[in-house]
């Protein structure tokens, strides 16, 4: 039962992505901000932190194909970006302290780089028009200011849940 609890856990946080774009109004405060919720990959990167780097790449490989074949046209951008910024972020915990206020901003990080990298992709191949500042103010703040909220609600359960995970396979 242990074992599945994790990759439910992500079908979730998928499905609660899914739901939040479907629900969402159009016009946020009477503009035409794009919210991009990242809740899927804020649970692979607290893994990442907590678990340890094997495991946020793993669940980020197989959840960013998950996500290609859903969402995107193109499969393998989601497929590359989840678990090389789960490497990337990773490295970066081995310098800094593991504690939930580091995770938390990390995290942010983390979800900028992935929305830097599918722009710029997108950009290249000509999915998108969207002028750079244009991309900063329009899409990249409101998901940061979103995916922070979510993440305040959300840090000490998916910390306390990753850490009992690394426990688990420790004992084992």
């Amino acid at each position: 039962m242990k074992k599945l609890l994790l990759p439910l856990l992500f079908l979730f946080l998928f499905l609660l992505e899914s739901m939040f774009v479907q629900y969402a109004p159009p016009k946020v405060f009477g503009h035409d901000y794009i919210l991009v919720p990242h809740f899927l990959f804020a649970g692979i990167l607290f893994l990442t932190i907590y678990a340890g780097r094997k495991y946020g790449i793993i669940y980020g490989a197989i959840f960013g194909l998950l996500f290609d074949i859903v969402w995107i046209e193109i499969i393998g951008i989601y497929f590359f970006l989840f678990p090389f910024v789960a490497y990337l972020i990773s490295k970066i915990m081995h310098v800094l302290q593991t504690n939930i206020i580091v995770a938390f901003l990390i995290s942010l990080v983390g979800i900028a780089l992935l929305e830097l990298g599918v722009y710029e992709m997108d950009f290249l191949i000509h999915i998108t028009t969207l002028e750079f500042m244009s991309f900063l103010k329009m899409r990249l703040y409101p998901s940061l200011l979103l995916n922070a909220v979510f993440l305040v609600i959300v840090s000490y359960p998916f910390k306390r849940q990753f850490e009992k995970f690394a426990e688990s396979i420790r004992d084992e």
